[in-house]
This record gives C-alpha cells, structure tokens and sequence, in this order.
C-alpha cells in the first residue's frame, strides 16, 4: 500500500535485483501509477514513452502529489505477466481538506481536527470514519507454472482461476491473524522462528453503528469485468477513476453523486463509495462480494475468491 497526501512532493526508489539461480530472467521493471498525473513522463514507467530499470540498478521516482483521489501502482514492463507475480498495489492520495485547521466551515459543517474526507468537497460531503482499500486481482496457476524454468509467456492461453481481494481469497480476506507464528492452517516460510509469508494486508473493515465507511475498489485484472455488490447495504459512489464526481459547470459543479448495491470494473478503473453502518446494526456482519458465483471460489475448490466481510462492534 502506497498512501500520500495531496501536496506533498514523494520520491520513491525502485531497485531491481535479480535472480542469481535464474540468469535468464534479464527483465527490467517500472513502477507506473495508474491514471495519475505525473510530473514528467520520464516518471510514467510505462516502456514505451519512460524509462525502466534494468537488473543490478536502481531508479528514483519523482511524484509531485496534486490530486486527490484513488489509483493503482504496478510494474508496467510485461505487465500482464509481472502482475501476475504480483508486483502491484493499492495507492490512494488523502486530500488537503482532511488537514484543514480546525474550525474551518465546509458548507454547513465544521471541521475538526482528526475528521478525514474522501476528496476536497467543501462542503464535508465526504466525509468518513473507516477505510478499507479493496484491490482486484486474480492470477492463472497453469501460466505461473509454465513460467517455472522458462519465459514462454503463454498470455493467449491466461485463465484466471484465482480471484482477490487484496490478494488474498475468502475466508483469507478476513483474517488479521493469518501470518502469526503458530498458526496451523497456514505453513508459510519460517525465517530465523518467525513464520512470515508474501501478503500481510486484511481486508476485514471493521467499524461501529453509525459510522460511514469509505472503501476504495481499484481493478488491475488483465482478464475480466468483476461486478462488486454489497446486497445490504448502499454505496453512494462519489468518486470514480480518481476524480471527484461532480456535475457540470453550468450548474455550479454540483454533486454528482449516486447510491447502488453494485459497481462494476474493467482493469485500471477506480471507485470510490462510502457505506452508512446502521445505528442499530451492533453486532452484525455484512458481505461485500463479486456477483459472479465463478469468482467464489479458488480454483475448483470450494468457498474463497472475492469476498469480505463489514463487521459491526457490539
């Protein structure tokens, strides 16, 4: 997870070590932010307009933060395949307005300090309690495997049978204790006692009755449309493709906003959808899942795919 704020100037330092047991694999990698406005496009880490980094080097990356909103990071060189091997991530940047001084008037709102909005509404319109970023990924074994000795690249015969959420399948998707030493159903690798493994991200929201969650639903899925719903509760969705939805300017850009039990994703689109926990709703749990029974499952097994829970507290 990448998490900056608007306005601040980042830099970020991507160095490419290669593997000794595997001199053929010569690749040279990028970090490309998804849909964000890069500051030169020397930055961009897409290979035909920028510049990668080869084995043994190391690149720095500049990133004037400007713009609100949720995005993506991945390698961009081969990216079908070096997303498969899971070189990507959640980034989202945070807006000015959530560092404003507090007692500032946002509409009919004051602003305190410690309140947190989706995007500089001014008028507090965005405002929430809990995050959660939700990434939606999924990856084809028979190519990992066809990969093991060599490069054949077979991206013509690429059949994901592994949907995520953060790269991780349900129940995975809702366990916080999941790499913890001791655990029996997770063997993991073991380095010096600690048991440790490649996905340490929960995708568990958990909030109280009566607070507003802001779940911010990116795509980098090279294969498939996914349809997210939450059946019990409604997301107003108020942002998308890391823009603020407003309307236009003749009518003084008012909110564009809209409620739906469902959004739907092509790869490299974003959402960003704020859900209202009941009141009353102490105790309760609710699911945010994709609609594709398909998309339920890992592989052939049973259960899994992508799926999370909303726990409320009592």
């Amino acid at each position: 997870l990448i998490r900056v704020v608007e306005g601040q100037k980042v830099y970020l330092t991507m160095s490419n070590v290669p593997f000794v047991i595997r001199p053929d694999l010569f690749d040279p990698h990028s970090v490309h932010w998804h849909g964000f406005p890069n500051a030169s496009a020397i930055f961009d880490g897409v290979p035909d307009n920028s510049v990668s980094n080869n084995p043994l080097s190391s690149m720095t990356y500049f990133y004037n933060v400007v713009r609100p909103g949720t995005y993506m990071w991945h390698c961009h060189v081969e990216a079908a395949e070096h997303m498969q091997m899971g070189m990507l991530g959640n980034l989202y940047v945070e807006p000015a307005q959530s560092y404003l001084p507090g007692g500032t008037v946002l509409g009919t709102q004051v602003h305190q300090v410690g309140d947190k909005y989706a995007y500089n509404d001014g008028d507090g319109s965005t405002a929430y309690d809990v995050e959660m970023p939700l990434q939606i990924h999924s990856f084809d074994p028979t190519f990992h495997n066809a990969s093991h000795d060599v490069q054949p690249l077979p991206f013509a015969d690429m059949e994901d049978r592994y949907p995520m959420f953060n790269g991780r399948g349900y129940p995975d998707t809702v366990r916080a204790d999941l790499f913890l030493n001791g655990n029996p159903d997770f063997p993991g690798t073991v380095d010096g006692g600690l048991e440790t493994a490649a996905q340490p991200e929960s995708s568990l929201i958990s909030a109280a009755p009566g607070e507003k969650v802001l779940v911010r639903i990116s795509s980098l899925s090279t294969t498939d449309y996914y349809t997210i719903v939450s059946p019990d509760l409604p997301m107003q969705v108020v942002g998308q493709g890391g823009e603020h939805r407003t309307g236009p300017q003749s009518l003084g850009s008012a909110q564009a906003y809209y409620d739906s039990h469902q959004v739907t994703l092509g790869g490299g689109q974003t959402y960003d959808v704020l859900v209202d926990i009941p009141a009353n709703a102490a105790g309760e749990t609710f699911f945010i899942y994709s609609s594709n029974l398909n998309q339920l499952s890992n592989d052939h097994q049973d259960y899994g795919g992508m799926m999370t829970e909303i726990r409320v507290s009592g």
